[in-house]
């Protein structure tokens, strides 16, 4: 049977195609490629040696998924469309809430009239916001300080909801800590369209030259430089996350949150000197104040993955940067 992966062509949706093709899944990719290119379907099929089915389609278009899940034969839902730009968020929220919640609700709604049950959604620890302990657990309590995180939040209570209204449901929030990394083979990884939202990305485009130093917002944060500490996780990792959630649907009823992180954090001049040791490449940085709504340091407590299912990281900080930069001198313009 099929499994249909929403925002396929995105960065970690990419990743995930192709652990899922490696490992003999079938999986049917769909994207607006709004935010992403065509030209993942071609570094996918170079990795995997598969040609992607392929359907463009947006999910603000419900006749459309319902015309999808008629003529093929969908078992689950993997689900990673949606915008993702925090700041992005806060200046146009109406935009995140139409996009991720409404076409959201769409996907569920065609799940429930077509008998399809199983769903994996790409959630976030945003939903948490100001740790009230470290590191989160699934019990921490979740007050998002952004609209991004809000429409992250109301995803999953929509699932739990379902869930508790229809026992054949099975359902699973994966709440990812930090993606960063690449394909090992330089062929796939993360490509942003304008100035990267995100460290790494930001960390490449130095390095290649298209950015002229970096910006470390804050440096006298209670950490062990001043510096922001986050929990980073190679996307190879995350991905495998993913393909052990679907694993677990086969085998449970209800709904579930999960963290996806490695446990331990990194800050961001850590981060910076562990890309220079690892490929010999100086990235200039400055010094900037605090943006408002930043963390000062937080990291997941994956115990619950561990024991549900059965994963854990396997990919080193090292791992991380050596491959980031692999893509991104192989790709200094990215998929264009």
């Amino acid at each position: 049977m099929t499994i249909l992966v929403t925002g396929a062509t995105g960065f970690i949706g990419s990743h995930f195609c192709v652990q899922a093709l490696q490992q003999g899944l079938d999986v049917l990719l769909l994207d607006n490629l709004e935010n992403s290119s065509l030209k993942v379907l071609d570094a996918i099929e170079q990795v995997t040696g598969v040609k992607p089915n392929f359907i463009e389609a947006d999910l603000r278009d419900k006749s459309q998924l319902t015309q999808i899940f008629s003529v093929n034969k969908i078992d689950s839902v993997v689900h990673f469309a949606g915008y993702k730009a925090v700041g992005e968020s806060a200046t146009n929220p109406l935009m995140y809430y139409r996009n991720n919640v409404a076409g959201s609700i769409n996907l569920l709604e065609v799940m429930k009239e077509q008998a399809v049950h199983k769903l994996v959604f790409s959630s976030s620890a945003t939903v948490y916001g100001e740790p009230v302990f470290n590191p989160y657990t699934e019990e921490h309590r979740k007050l998002p300080f952004n609209p991004y995180g809000q429409t992250k939040s109301m995803m999953e209570d929509m699932m739990a909801d379902l869930c508790k209204s229809d026992s054949q449901f099975s359902m699973v929030a994966l709440r990812y800590f930090n993606p960063i990394g690449a394909h090992p083979s330089g062929k796939l990884g993360e490509d942003p369209k304008g100035i990267p939202n995100n460290l790494m990305p930001y960390i490449t485009k130095v390095a290649v030259g298209e950015l002229a130093e970096l910006g470390v917002f804050g440096d006298d944060y209670d950490t062990v430089d001043g510096t922001g500490v986050r929990d980073y996780i190679h996307v190879m990792d995350l991905a495998e996350g993913h393909v052990k959630a679907i694993e677990y649907l086969n085998n449970h009823k209800g709904y579930e949150a999960i963290n996806l992180g490695a446990g331990h954090g990194y800050s961001v001049l850590q981060l910076v000197k562990a890309f220079e040791d690892v490929n010999q490449v100086k990235i200039p940085y400055v010094i900037k104040p605090r943006r408002e709504g930043d963390l000062a340091a937080y990291w997941a407590d994956a115990t619950k993955a561990e024991k549900l299912l059965g994963w854990t990281t396997q990919l080193t900080i090292n791992d991380m940067v050596r491959d980031s930069w692999a893509w991104q001198s192989r790709n200094p313009k990215g998929y264009n």
